[in-house]
């Protein structure tokens, strides 16, 4: 059962991972323009097969995220230290061996313990307001509604934990390790570094944009945006 319980922890941090690396680039659209993230935003709610776009589209997808994201947290939480013996025999262990790996997985559960109340959080703004994403509702959240601190510790709890935790499952199922485990354990570091300064600079430019947007749009908070195409019927956000 254990072995069981951990590859289920595995698939589904997999899987969270991935969706973490997606849901950044997907964000990031803002960088190129108010109407790229637009059009991106609309295509999230269906407008290639429905005729009226549908926020609740997004608002499925986000709960389908939150549940895999509760059964991650709750096979993960089986390994936290409970008892201060327990955490200090982990501190004292990490200590004397110097070793990255525990050293990063002590990173891991901080992070993840983090995630828990900021993510969730995160996610049932998702859940409930799906209508509100959009470039002047999405930074309207960010700047008038004061949500752009949250959203400053969620990027840094977020980057650190996915792509820690990315790394440690090549290292666990043995991905690409397997001729030469040393070497291939050292690129895969490397890769990991590199994957958290490039999504760290990536989202902290995006979430800088949102930031300004929702600046210049203070006074007319609320305002939905339209493109300049055309305006969708209904109106746009």
């Amino acid at each position: 059962m254990p072995a069981l319980l951990d590859r289920w922890q595995s698939i589904t941090g997999l899987i969270l991972g991935l969706f973490i690396i997606g849901h950044m680039f997907f964000t990031s659209s803002i960088l190129f323009g108010k109407e790229i993230m637009y059009a991106e935003t609309k295509l999230f709610e269906g407008s290639l097969f429905l005729d009226r776009p549908q926020p609740m589209l997004v608002g499925i997808a986000a709960t389908i995220i939150f549940v895999i994201f509760v059964i991650h947290a709750g096979l993960a939480m089986r390994k936290f230290p409970y008892r201060w013996r327990e955490y200090k025999v982990l501190k004292t262990h990490s200590a004397h061996m110097g070793h990255t790996d525990t050293i990063l997985w002590m990173v891991q559960a901080v992070t993840g313990f983090g995630m828990f109340f900021l993510g969730s959080a995160h996610l049932w703004m998702m859940m409930s307001m799906p209508e509100k994403i959009g470039p002047y509702a999405s930074s309207d959240r960010i700047y008038s509604d004061n949500m752009g601190f949250l959203y400053a510790w969620l990027i840094a709890l977020v980057i650190l934990h996915a792509m820690v935790g990315l790394y440690r499952l090549t290292v666990k199922w043995g991905f690409t390790l397997r001729t030469h485990p040393r070497e291939g354990r050292a690129r895969n570091k490397k890769l990991m570094w590199g994957a958290i300064i490039f999504f760290s600079l990536l989202a902290y430019s995006a979430l800088g944009t949102y930031w300004q947007i929702g600046k210049e749009h203070r006074r007319n908070y609320g305002e939905r945006y339209i493109p300049h195409s055309n305006a969708m019927p209904g109106g746009a956000r």
